[in-house]
């Protein structure tokens, strides 16, 4: 527990602070905890690299938030704060990776609508269609089921974990190494 001369002289950094300005006060405030929020961020994003730049990030983060907020006390507060970064970079994360899978899945099946229907464009995009549909059937079992789960069928991880009984880590693996491997085919015939 921390002594009242510590925490005084943690709130008379922080206050020095917020009225000057001062990134060397901000430092002299952050720098005990920094070992406790990489820590938090290595536990949360299960990353070393990735926790090493959290704890930058939320350093910045700081710099702003400092000068908006009344801090009580420091310590608890920096938890939220960390936590919350960590949480917001997982959802980020997530988002993009599903972004990244969704875009991948509509340039495969999405229709053309805004090019030119002509003959030749239908064609071409049934020959597209035809190779994706080969390139699936080449597919390792548990990969074709997981990439028709997920794309066609708008599946989510959970939903197709609960189907195939799966773990959840193979799940994200078959989908990923498939979808690989579907761009690798795809490419090929080209």
């Amino acid at each position: 527990m921390k002594k009242d001369s510590d925490i005084s002289k943690e709130q008379s950094l922080l206050i020095a602070y917020q009225e000057s300005g001062e990134l060397s006060k901000l430092g002299e405030l952050y720098k005990p905890y920094m070992p406790l929020v990489y820590g938090l961020c290595l536990k949360y994003l299960k990353d070393k690299e990735k926790a090493r730049d959290a704890v930058m990030e939320i350093f910045e983060e700081l710099v702003v938030k400092l000068k908006k907020f009344e801090v009580d006390n420091f310590k608890s507060w920096l938890y939220v704060l960390a936590k919350n970064h960590c949480l917001m970079l997982l959802r980020s994360e997530k988002k993009r990776n599903s972004e990244s899978l969704s875009e991948n899945h509509l340039s495969f099946m999405e229709s053309e609508a805004a090019r030119h229907h002509t003959s030749e464009d239908k064609l071409e995009k049934e020959t597209e269609l035809e190779k994706l549909e080969s390139c699936i059937a080449q597919l390792k079992e548990e990969q074709k089921l997981c990439v028709k789960l997920f794309y066609l069928q708008q599946k989510s991880y959970k939903q197709i974990e609960e189907q195939t009984k799966l773990e959840l880590k193979k799940v994200k693996s078959f989908i990923q190494n498939g979808k690989r491997n579907l761009k690798i085919c795809m490419e090929a015939g080209e």
